[in-house]
């Protein structure tokens, strides 16, 4: 059962969510927040899988919130969700340690996909962004010294290198000419290396690093 922490100002979208949710049996609603801070508060009681963080949030906005529910120990995954198609908000989202992003007005399939796919380890992003947001990675000057790129073999950041091109393991192993169950152990390898959390935080690294960069 995957548990779900719900964080949007609004009764109305707490609501439809709620309806969504009730409605998938591998799925259980266990918390609702309406600001930040009491999504942090909720998040550290309930210990939830997945929590969908709406950014625009008084007190405490949705990115803060974020950074404080991931920083903890085996934190939850989450999954932005927002009316602004904005490339700030999906930069800053990432960078305090979201798992997925998604417009609201995605079709309520795409939301519970969504949320299965980050409570599984993966990322999600919604498709009108992500072009966006590899340009935002290129405009910004580089946040992440090379050095901390160091401590991988050069299989491991080639490995990141076709990660940080949205390539799955499927694809990656095509590429490498390896099994897929080689990428995945090279995926896990590194992510321990650089002290990451997930694909996603792997990714924010190689372009702040200056590993790679747009049509490189």
């Amino acid at each position: 059962m995957i548990r779900v922490v719900v964080a949007d100002d609004q009764a109305l979208v707490r609501s439809g969510l709620r309806m969504i949710l009730s409605s998938e049996a591998d799925i259980e609603l266990v918390g609702e927040a309406a600001d930040g801070d009491s999504a942090v508060t909720l998040c550290a009681r309930e210990r939830p899988d997945v929590v969908l963080m709406d950014v625009r949030m008084p007190g405490l906005d949705g990115i803060d919130a974020t950074r404080a529910v991931t920083a903890v120990e085996d934190p939850p995954r989450v999954l932005v969700l927002t009316t602004f198609d904005l490339d700030d908000v999906v930069y800053d989202a990432l960078r305090a340690g979201a798992s997925g992003f998604l417009l609201k007005d995605a079709p309520e399939e795409r939301l519970t996909t969504a949320i299965r796919v980050v409570a599984d380890g993966g990322s999600l992003f919604a498709p009108s962004v992500t072009r966006r947001l590899i340009e935002e990675f290129s405009r910004r000057a580089p946040r992440t010294e090379p050095g901390a790129l160091e401590a991988l073999t050069e299989r491991e950041t080639e490995v990141l290198t076709q990660v940080a091109r949205g390539l799955s393991n499927a694809e990656i192993a095509a590429e490498l000419f390896v099994t897929e169950n080689t990428v995945k152990t090279h995926v896990a390898r590194l992510l321990m290396k650089l002290g990451v959390r997930d694909r996603v935080q792997a990714v924010v690294l190689a372009y702040e690093s200056g590993l790679v960069r747009p049509r490189s």
